[in-house]
């Protein structure tokens, strides 16, 4: 893209409607602020807090030889956070330059945008429409952007729900009983979109035709991981994907970690359902206690090893008991009236068992179907049918193709 005045076209129209009054130098400074650094760079926050945006952007690009205290200077004049004490300020300063050098020559923000804009994202930033002001609560480590495909709009309570990739059929029909108590009260479904726990968090939402938001490590064009590409793109049909990191950014590690951060703020409270004792799901729940949110913990058997982190996070405080499926929910929304112990509703029975889950695979011939020839051939409704598939699926009875649904 050539020339300042297509990339301010190209950026007003990225962020799409309802944002006229922001300005599209800011928004492109805030973009390129977000080539060069990594999710929750508090340094670059507290400048852009600063300066503003663009200001900010061009200080670093005029002070970066490692003596030059050019910059520092401009830091303690405008009341930077942390550079009060200069002498202490200085090599913090230093090394967040240091950092961000490298990529400062690759800052193609024109790019960024064409690459957002094949994919149908749009942007997102403070202060504007759609931006999800949950994640201010980060403060200096929240977003400088986000990146959306969605298609939902409303602002729900909202429940995290994260646990193991490697889930136990036990935990995933934990996470399915909570993820539609929660979806029935009212709730958006907030997950990473990864294997296990997330993608039965997604699933049932989808089902129950709930909104669902999965944030992305990578950028929002990264659709990750390769087994969940048309869960995420049901996702985006359904509810949002988010990503904070720029379109192209491939996931790592480091990245996952950091986006653990936007799924607790995102949530109004987290449910860890499976977690070892090394999971990032442990990760999720420590961002989510710092920020103030409720966490649960699901228990499971002591020698299993996708609970122990569970175990730790309720043993240590960190975490409550999920008692009933409507534990979680309830710190969302509130509960209308108390659940007695000794007669709350049955847990979700195993898929082999569940009458409504048999009627399915009783129907389901050969060949592939849609919902509805599986609603006439088993006589149960549209609702009880993507029900009952979706707990089939999670327990691989079924899948689902271009053709509609087959057994497994």
């Amino acid at each position: 893209m050539n020339g300042g005045a297509d990339l301010l076209q190209a950026v007003q129209a990225v962020l799409g409607p309802g944002n006229a009054g922001q300005d599209p130098f800011q928004v492109a400074a805030r973009v390129a602020w977000s080539t060069i650094t990594e999710p929750g760079d508090a340094v670059a926050a507290e400048l852009v807090a600063a300066l503003g945006p663009e200001q900010a952007f061009e200080a670093v690009l005029g002070s970066t030889a490692p003596d030059d205290d050019r910059l520092l200077r401009t830091c303690v004049e405008s009341g930077v956070v942390g550079a009060e004490d200069p002498d202490t300020f200085r090599p913090v300063l230093h090394a967040a330059v240091a950092r961000w050098t490298p990529r400062l020559g690759r800052t193609a923000v024109g790019d960024v945008i064409a690459a957002a804009r094949a994919v149908g994202a749009r942007l997102l930033v403070p202060g504007g429409v759609g931006w999800p002001e949950r994640v201010d609560d980060l403060g200096p480590h929240g977003p400088l952007v986000l990146w959306t495909r969605t298609a939902a709009s409303d602002v729900l309570p909202s429940l995290a729900v994260v646990g193991s990739r490697a889930n136990t059929v036990a935990g995933a029909e934990a996470a399915a009983e909570i993820t539609s108590t929660a979806a029935d009260a009212g709730c958006a479904i907030v997950s990473g979109g990864a294997y296990g726990i997330d993608a039965v968090a997604h699933r049932v939402a989808i089902a129950a035709e709930a909104p669902t938001v999965a944030v992305l490590a990578g950028g929002i064009d990264q659709l990750y991981p390769a087994g969940n590409v048309e869960l995420l793109r049901n996702v985006a049909r359904q509810g949002s994907l988010l990503a904070e990191s720029p379109p192209g950014t491939r996931p790592t590690r480091w990245r996952f970690l950091a986006r653990n951060r936007l799924i607790s703020a995102l949530g109004d409270a987290t449910v860890v359902v499976e977690a070892g004792a090394r999971s990032g799901a442990l990760n999720t729940a420590h961002h989510a206690a710092q920020l103030g949110r409720p966490v649960f913990a699901v228990p499971g058997a002591f020698s299993s090893s996708a609970s122990v982190g569970c175990h730790r996070l309720v043993a240590e405080g960190r975490a409550q008991l999920v008692v009933h499926p409507r534990d979680p929910s309830d710190a969302v929304v509130g509960s209308a009236e108390p659940v007695a112990f000794g007669v709350a509703n049955e847990p979700l029975a195993g898929a082999r068992s569940d009458p409504e889950v048999l009627r399915v695979l009783d129907a389901l011939g050969r060949r592939a179907m849609p919902e509805y020839e599986v609603a006439v051939r088993s006589g149960m409704s549209l609702a009880e049918v993507a029900d009952a598939l979706a707990l089939a699926q999670l327990q691989g009875l079924v899948v689902h193709t271009t053709g509609g649904w087959a057994r497994a």
